[in-house]
Order: structure tokens, then sequence, then C-alpha cells
């Protein structure tokens, strides 16, 4: 009999993301009543909001019937709907736990969240028992799974009916054992706009990981009506949207207005859709230019957009497309420096060559170097933060870009008084192409990413370590 008046809660296992659940089970002469999924609730105690789309019942009459050890490429919320069973689950994903392994019995009061890559298995304890289990993903004939022999001895499980006189099948006892299996590896990461700065700081900081691919836009075209079917997308556990068109003066005219569009919205809105339909988290890299820049203070996550030019309309639309998935982290930056041309090496190189700029002094922020950026990034996925905003600069004080030059030149061994501070309209006055209109104030409050356990280095070290490579 199932225990009677338990609460909702759940108990942790030696396994990560291998949760075992109590359910409130509700009974009387009658029989008995359980909310065997309530999403709602469990999702609030805890459970991952995996989204289910597929519900599978094995009825098995007979005790000791036992089904063979597979890890599967979905994730699992296993229980029981009549009778006992003995259930047997071993970590055959890579990493420090492969191997270990957790058993328990369950009754209708238990089940189970099983993560992609755990290997399952039950015994049956009582005749006429159904075992029902939730997934993730649809099951197909050309599902590929890991499996492993039930009697491997490494793991040594003890099964309550031998297996000598269990019912199972031939073939669980084929399988590979511990020592020749090969590791599940994780879902995979895919980074877009994989050459562009970010992209490449991106490669460096996961150079180290198998798991993650890399795709430019000739690689992968989010604007194609073929965008759904060019990947097995439930493949992937996050898409880095590392890509933008990113052209602020250009995105004033009427062809670049089309490309900022097409490149910064309509090909997020795709790229929400496919995260959305396929349990993907969606990173994408937000712009201090979704503000006009008029506030007196730090601008924080939940502020208000107000963009004053055609870039930063474009970057404000793909944020609000972004909230389409349900998983989604929009970073947002500001005065992003990597490889390539950019403000800090334009400065050394004048300060080299005697040449003694006017610069902007009136345009206040920090800068954001691609290589914090790139590890602020991986450290959001990795920590598992709620979805959401999360500004992600440069600490320190902020500074104008006239400031800024000073400091090149100054780290640089030249006159930092070789650099003339102007005005916004003093620099652009005699441009004779587009000027996009610029945020006065660029500062992003960093309090939110902070309390996540990330702290962003601070812009003027950044800036001297960068000038020292």
């Amino acid at each position: 009999m199932a225990e009677f008046g338990r609460p909702l809660r759940p108990l942790p296992t030696p396994i990560p993301g291998l949760v075992l659940w109590e359910l409130p089970v509700h009974g009387d002469n009658r029989g008995w009543f359980k909310e065997n999924w309530q999403r709602e609730k469990m999702v609030a105690a805890g459970l991952p909001d995996f989204g289910p789309v597929q519900n599978n019942v094995s009825f098995n009459d007979a005790p000791g019937t036992t089904r063979g050890i597979h890890a599967e490429p979905w994730d699992k919320w296993v229980s029981v709907a009549t009778g006992r069973v003995f259930g047997a689950w071993v970590d055959l994903r890579e990493g420090p736990t492969f191997g270990t392994v957790f058993t328990a019995e369950i009754d209708p009061s238990r089940a189970i969240f099983v993560p992609r890559g755990v290997g399952n298995s039950y015994q049956t304890l009582e005749p006429d028992t159904a075992y029902t289990y939730l997934v993730n993903d649809h099951w197909s004939p050309e599902t590929s799974y890991t499996f492993l022999n039930l009697a491997d001895e490494t793991v040594a499980i003890p099964w309550p009916i031998p297996l000598a006189e269990a019912e199972l099948s031939a073939k669980d006892l084929t399988h590979p054992r511990l020592a020749e299996v090969t590791p599940v590896p994780p879902r995979r990461i895919l980074v877009l706009g994989a050459n562009g700065q970010l992209g490449l700081a991106l490669r460096a900081e996961y150079a180290d990981a198998t798991h993650v691919e890399f795709a430019s836009q000739a690689d992968l075209d989010l604007t194609s009506p073929d965008l759904p079917a060019a990947r097995r997308w439930r493949d992937y556990s996050a898409i880095i949207n590392a890509a933008a068109y990113t052209a602020v003066d250009a995105a004033e005219t009427a062809e670049g207005r089309r490309d900022a569009w097409a490149a910064n919205v309509t090909g997020v809105v795709a790229l929400a859709r496919v995260a959305a339909e396929n349990d993907i988290t969606l990173v994408h890299v937000s712009s201090d230019y979704v503000f006009d820049g008029a506030a007196d203070a730090a601008y924080r996550e939940d502020d208000p957009l107000c963009p004053l030019g055609v870039y930063g309309q474009t970057k404000a639309a793909g944020d609000a497309a972004v909230t389409i998935a349900p998983r989604h982290l929009i970073v947002r930056t500001s005065w992003v420096i990597g490889e390539g041309r950019n403000f800090v090496r334009t400065m050394a190189s004048l300060a080299e060559r005697g040449v003694d700029p006017s610069v902007v002094d009136d345009q206040v922020g920090r800068l954001t170097f691609t290589d914090d950026l790139a590890r602020g990034i991986r450290h959001l996925i990795e920590a598992g933060v709620p979805s959401g905003v999360y500004n992600l600069t440069g600490s320190g004080a902020p500074a104008s870009w006239a400031r800024v030059a000073k400091w090149v030149f100054e780290l640089t061994g030249n006159d930092p008084a070789r650099v003339t501070p102007v005005s916004t309209e003093e620099y652009y006055a005699s441009s004779t192409g587009p000027v996009a209109p610029r945020p006065r104030n660029s500062v992003l409050d960093l309090e939110k990413i902070a309390a996540t356990g990330f702290e962003p280095r601070d812009a003027y070290a950044a800036l001297r370590d960068y000038l020292r490579a």
C-alpha cells in the first residue's frame, strides 16, 4: 500500500540531477488519488520545468520483471500507477560521478526525476505493476541509447530478486560492462556569430569543451525558412547568440535599416521560436543602446527601454523577441573591446604615431572586454540562473571616452594631455555621413550579476592587461 498523507518534497540523491520525490496520496475505503504530475506545484518545489511531450506506460504482469539499464537522450519523470518496483539508476554521463549508483523502492507515493544520460532500470516487486513516465522528447526507432549490462560487477546493483530467477531480456545481459561504456556527453551548446569579436572570445573560453559548436552566418542563416530543420535541436541545451548587426551609423540609412532589422529582430524571432520548441536556453547579447542615456544613475535590468536610433531600436525589439523562449538570458553590455579594430587599439596607434586626437567627453560608461563577457556568459549558463536580463560590463568607476583615451596614452607611456576632450556635437560637426544618436549615459548597474557569484573585472585593470598582452 502507498503511504497516505506525505507532503510533496524532494529527496536528493548521490547522482547530480537525479531527485527522488515523495508525492501526496489521498485515500479512503474506496482507493486512492494522487496528482502524479502537477507542473505549478512541482516546479515551485524545485523540479526542473523540463517540458514533457509524451506519456508512456509499461505494464508488467509478474514480480521479478526486470528492465535493462538504458540511458536515454531525454529527461524522465518516473512513477508507479499500481504495484511497486525496485528502481536502480547509474550515472552514465561524462564527469566525476560517472558510474555512481542509486537505488530505491517506488510505489504510488513516490516518483523520481531522471536527467538525460542517467541509466534507468527497475524490477517489479508486485504483480500487475504499471510503471509510467513522462519524457520531454518523442520516441522514434532511430533514437540512440547508451546501455549498461544488468549484471555489471562494478556497479553491483543489489537486485531483490536474483537475475537468474527474474524475467528479463537476454539482450540486457549482453550489453557492455561499465568499463566499456562510452560516457554520455552533455547536450551541445551552439555559438552563433563565431567569427566576430565576442565569438572569438567564446571560442577561447570554450576551448576545452568538446560539446560546444561554433557557427558563422555562412554556416547557419537565421532568416532561412529551413532553420527549424537545420539541426537536431533537441540535442542542444543552449544557443549563445553573439551575432548582430552593429554598424550604428550605417543603420540610419535605408539599406542599413533593413539589414539591422533582419539580423537583430527577424533572425532573433526565428531563433527564439526554435529555442521555445526544443527546450533550449537562448543566450542573447544586448546593448546599452536600448536606453536613451538620459538617466542620472546606472541603468538597472528592469528600467524601461527608450532607444534613440535605429540600431538601439532593433536591439530593443530583439530583446523582446528573445522572451518568446521560456528559458532565456539577455546579457546587456556596453563599450565592447575584443580582437580586431576597436577604440583602444586606435588610440594606442595614434599615440605611437604622434597623432593628438580629439575624443568625446560627454558620453560615459565602462569598457567591457570580450574575454570577461565570454567568461560571464559561461558562468550564467553553468550556474543555472533564472531567465531574465543580466547587465555585464567592466566594473569600477565610469569614464568618458576621452578619459579612456587618456588611460591608453598613459598606459602606453605617452602624455595623456595630448588627448583633447570635446563634446559629441563638436566631434561630429564635420561628418558628411549619417550619424546615429548615442546615449550619453551607458553605465549599467552590476548588482544582479554580482549576486550570481560573478565579479566583473575592473575596467581600468582590464585595459592595462589588454595593452600588455
